[in-house]
């Protein structure tokens, strides 16, 4: 993740309400905050994260209408807010007693304030006027609705300190940008439009993660007999790619490669905006100019030399063998449209960006029936080198084009049916049950399943499909099937008969409960409280809505023949005559006693 602003980036934007803004920086163009004014974006390429700006009314004489606020004003503010007057910056040594305690603030409270609108003098035609006449970004209008408030004085500290900055949030023409990521969007996200992410939350992501161990498993293995790969996960995201998102975040595979290293980000954002744009300040040091002589040298020449490379090495998509994610998706594209807050398009995605590689995708029908799958079935035709060059480029582009993709299909849907993930992750609105079916069985073994919901009910149904009694009546079935099977008698019971072979699309079992153990729902959520003296109570403004709750299990290997536990017998020891001790060692060995 970089640290300074880049161009044609996703950031968030605090402003001084509290509410946050997302946007695209795009060069040459103009960023509208609404009430708080706008401000060219060429102004902020380049400047670190976590700067608070303040919008001029007027440009300074550089063309600059962003000042930096200094810490050391912001931290002067904070301390006002916290002082109701100026007598309350003292001691309390002259006006109270021994103890530094002054007896009329303690005795002090919002009792006799009637609080309504005839305590503000200023009317809203003195306020708008103010707000066309003023140039201090907002801090004149905060000083004069104080003056003209005729109850201020009869306030206690905590409440003149809730009374300024009620208006700081409103009239400051400040913000503050921040780096966009995972948690910062799932705040941003419930908060807009919460049932496009299945109203999930950040702890929950959290939760997911670490009930799926996933994390960053190393890097990719050259040599692929040496050992096998690991770090795969197999992913169902009906959030619109933030679960993938969440995911990828943890495996180190979300961000692109910083561009603040050399001279990446300075020259491009040069290149970006347009001559006679206010100059950016981005504190980095000048390159130096690059010597135009003509190399001399015979090593420069060296084809192999990585700086000298005009064409490098491209990766096919879709071909990490390591720290991937698979995600399947039911429709013919996977709705992940989140990911172009991460400069990640589907459609069009940068071959420099970690997913390019990491991130495969396979429908259903490719996972369950590939036969069926146009794209699996029809292999474009072989042809021949010689015919080829006789094409026109336009047609011999189109015909490797359709090979490269026929090839990527075919690899991405045969590695996800040989199997082998190392966790499986859920969040769909379709049945659990259905996706468990066929994704389970493409697990390793000891690796685990997650899955999220917004509701308890399908987890629960999902816990009963997989508890230890329905197990048990799944495993009594099987071996009686086996039975029947192995004795290969022609007159066999109707019992036998009926359980040679399992239906798993009975009720009574859907799935194969024998593959998961030690199932389990699990739940968290994050309730800011009001914390203070005899006020402890959690906000009356807390947002409602779906509770959220993950199930987890691990997979596991069934045997393959039936095991039986029995005690272990006591181990006795034989007499030997003296008479048998020259006997060979083999035959003077104890022996145990059969039952």
């Amino acid at each position: 993740m970089d640290s300074r602003i880049a161009p044609d980036a996703y950031i968030a934007l605090q402003l001084p309400s509290g509410t946050t803004k997302v946007l695209q920086i795009l060069p040459n163009s103009n960023v509208s905050l609404g009430k708080y004014g706008s401000f060219p974006a060429n102004q902020i390429l380049g400047r670190p994260f976590y700067l608070t700006f303040e919008i001029l009314d007027e440009a300074d004489a550089n063309g600059h209408i962003l000042r930096v606020v200094p810490a050391a004003e912001l931290h002067t503010e904070a301390l006002m807010t916290e002082c109701s007057g100026p007598g309350e910056l003292d001691d309390g040594l002259e006006t109270g007693d021994a103890n530094g305690e002054d007896e009329s603030t303690d005795a002090r409270d919002n009792r006799n304030i009637v609080d309504d609108n005839s305590a503000q003098r200023m009317t809203m035609e003195e306020i708008e006027n103010l707000k066309q006449g003023t140039t201090g970004a907002g801090k004149e209008i905060i000083a004069k609705l104080l003056q003209s408030h005729s109850a201020l004085d009869q306030k206690t500290a905590f409440s003149r300190a809730k009374y300024t900055l009620r208006k700081r949030k409103k009239f400051l023409k400040r913000f503050t940008p921040l780096p966009l990521d995972v948690s910062l969007l799932t705040n941003w996200m419930l908060d807009k439009d919460g049932g496009r992410t299945m109203e999930i939350r950040d702890e929950l992501l959290g939760l997911i993660g670490c009930y799926g161990n996933v994390h960053h498993a190393g890097e990719e293995i050259l040599d692929p007999t040496a050992a096998q790969p690991g770090g795969r996960w197999l992913i169902v995201d009906d959030t619109g790619g933030l679960v993938v998102a969440a995911m990828a975040e943890r495996m180190g595979i979300l961000y692109p490669s910083s561009t603040d290293s050399d001279r990446g980000l300075d020259e491009l954002v040069a290149e970006k905006i347009e001559p006679g744009d206010a100059p950016i300040e981005t504190g980095a040091t000048p390159m130096a100019n690059i010597d135009d002589k003509p190399l001399e040298n015979s090593d420069d020449l060296n084809p192999s030399t990585p700086h000298q490379l005009h064409h490098p090495y491209r990766a096919a998509p879709m071909s990490a063998k390591s720290t991937s994610i698979t995600v399947i998706h039911p429709n013919f594209q996977p709705n992940l449209t989140l990911l172009k807050y991460f400069s990640y398009d589907l459609n069009d995605p940068p071959e420099s960006h970690p997913l390019h590689t990491h991130l495969k995708t396979l429908s259903w029908i490719q996972l369950v029936d590939p036969d069926s799958d146009s794209t699996y079935a029809n292999e474009p035709e072989v042809v021949p080198e010689s015919v080829l060059n006789e094409w026109k480029p336009s047609k011999r582009g189109g015909y490797h084009r359709k090979r490269r993709r026929w090839t990527r299909v075919q690899t991405v849907v045969e590695e996800t049916r040989a199997g082998g993930f190392d966790g499986l992750i859920v969040a769909t609105l379709m049945d659990p049950a259905s996706v468990l079916k066929h994704a389970v069985p493409l697990l390793a073994g000891s690796a685990p399943v997650v899955v999220y919901s917004p509701h308890i009910e399908p987890l629960v149904k999902l816990v009963d499909l997989y508890s230890t009694m329905r197990r048990a009546a799944y495993l009594n079935q099987k071996h009686a099937a086996q039975e029947g099977q192995r004795k290969g008698r022609s007159e066999q019971s109707e019992t036998a008969d009926e359980a040679k072979e399992i239906n798993y699309d009975d009720d009574d079992f859907p799935v194969d409960p024998s593959l998961l153990l030690a199932p389990s729902i699990q739940t968290s959520r994050v309730r800011p409280w009001q914390v203070l003296p005899g006020r402890t109570h959690p906000l009356m403004t807390g947002r409602g809505g779906a509770e959220g709750y993950v199930f987890h299990a691990i997979r596991v290997i069934p045997a393959g023949k039936k095991v039986e536990a029995r005690g272990i017998p006591g181990r006795k020891k034989r007499k030997v005559a003296t008479e048998s001790s020259e006997q060979t060692p083999k035959e003077s060995e104890d022996v145990d006693m059969q039952d």
